[in-house]
């Protein structure tokens, strides 16, 4: 019994040392997410273990987990029926209202988060999520399967979102859902949410679309990939649940990139000084020292090398494209874009492209309603629900379907 006993106190000791991790003192239930980390983190260290192995791709086994979590039958319950449907040949789930079958309601087109490689519409937390809003809204959600990598690299993930907003924003398809075409809107979390920001960029400017998107609801996305060494990015490198390697490595593998250059890509070697004209011109449209309010700077300096590597570019030029960067936007596309609600979260890598969007999108003369949570850390409004659900997710949440319903 002796032995088994001091096996068990280690074992104990070692589980609580893998569990702890030093968070800020905002974080208003530490535990909770340590414990909630502690299980994405595993599930993320075993699949890249797999892949060094050459078993899976990087993000394999994690999406494997992932897929553990989906909702196995259909959910619908009283207020809301949900509905398998394709649009311009894309797979979606469908959650409709039916507190008032005769009116029209609002739409919501819905991306899901996954750093473009994991998640499902079907994923718990997104399917709870997802009926939940079209029940408060008494709105109709359309939450769109896009592909997801390596099965679809970019540009494949926008595609798909484009090609299904498209074929929503129809005259048909609005109608067979008793959706009022003019209050739909596309949102996001994360991934998704910089897929939502990238589509109603290219919907604002389509004179082949009659219907436009009413407004745009982002949830702390990512929205650029040549500066790992934002404020944020430095502040939150290391803090649950989105680590700043993980986002590039997430990055890699949307462009299609080899996970060997992941440390080139955290010394910001992709924006070095000597790129050329095009770095130069991107650099100015993400420059945190002016887009950024100075609160947010803090004491961090920016991080931009002189010299660069000429052929990493060519290798990721999806770096440079607004469809996957939509913070490089041109003014004048950004002035066509609708009305937006951009979520940020202090203890989030992705905080400062958010911030840094509404800044741009301000000065371009879009009205944005910026929803920032000091309390708050990535992917906090998907623990809005079940049994890990978290305070700030809830609020989040709340706050969230508030501004829609007093907006869309």
């Amino acid at each position: 019994m002796r032995p088994i006993l001091i096996a068990m106190i280690l074992l104990s000791i070692a589980a609580a040392y893998y569990i702890y991790i030093p968070l800020p003192t905002t974080i208003t239930e530490p535990w909770k997410l340590m414990y909630t980390d502690a299980m994405i983190r595993s599930s993320m260290q075993l699949s890249f273990l797999a892949h060094d192995f050459g078993l899976t791709s990087p993000f394999g086994f994690l999406k494997y987990f992932s897929s553990l979590m989906d909702v196995k039958s259909n959910l619908s319950c009283s207020n809301v029926r949900i509905t398998e449907a394709s649009f311009g040949g894309v797979e979606a789930l469908v959650f409709e209202s039916t507190a008032q079958e005769k009116s029209l309601k609002r739409g919501v087109v819905y991306l899901h988060g996954g750093g473009w490689t994991v998640g499902s519409a079907k994923m718990e937390a997104y399917y709870l999520q997802c009926m939940e809003m079209a029940k408060q809204l008494d709105a109709v959600v359309l939450s769109v399967e896009y592909r997801l990598a390596p099965d679809g690299r970019f540009p494949d993930q926008y595609n798909d979102v484009f090609q299904a907003a498209k074929h929503i924003l129809t005259a048909e398809v609005l109608s067979r859902y008793s959706i009022d075409p003019k209050r739909v809107a596309v949102s996001g979390d994360s991934a998704g949410g910089n897929l939502a920001a990238a589509v109603a960029q290219q919907m604002a400017v389509d004179s082949s679309v009659p219907i436009k998107f009413k407004l745009q609801a982002l949830i702390y996305p990512v929205l650029q990939g040549l500066d790992f060494n934002t404020p944020s990015y430095q502040q939150n490198a290391f803090t649950p649940i989105l680590y700043r390697p993980l986002m590039a490595r997430f990055w890699l593998e949307y462009l299609n990139g080899e996970q060997i250059l992941l440390p080139t890509m955290l010394a910001n070697i992709q924006s070095a000084q000597d790129q050329g004209p095009k770095i130069e011109a991107a650099r100015a449209k993400i420059d945190w020292t002016l887009l950024l309010p100075v609160a947010f700077q803090k004491s961090y300096k920016p991080v931009s090398p002189l010299h660069g590597d000429p052929k990493l570019l060519e290798k990721l030029p999806g770096l440079l494209d607004v469809r996957a960067a939509p913070l490089l936007a041109e003014s004048e596309v950004l002035k066509a874009v609708p009305p937006a609600y951009i979520m940020t979260c202090e203890h989030d890598v992705l905080r400062d492209d958010g911030l840094m969007y509404a800044t741009r999108l301000q000065q371009a003369g879009v009205h944005v309603y910026l929803d920032h949570y000091e309390d708050g850390f990535h992917g906090c409004l998907s623990f809005g629900f079940g049994p890990l659900s978290f305070e700030v997710g809830r609020r989040s949440f709340g706050n969230y379907i508030q501004w829609l319903k007093d907006n869309l």
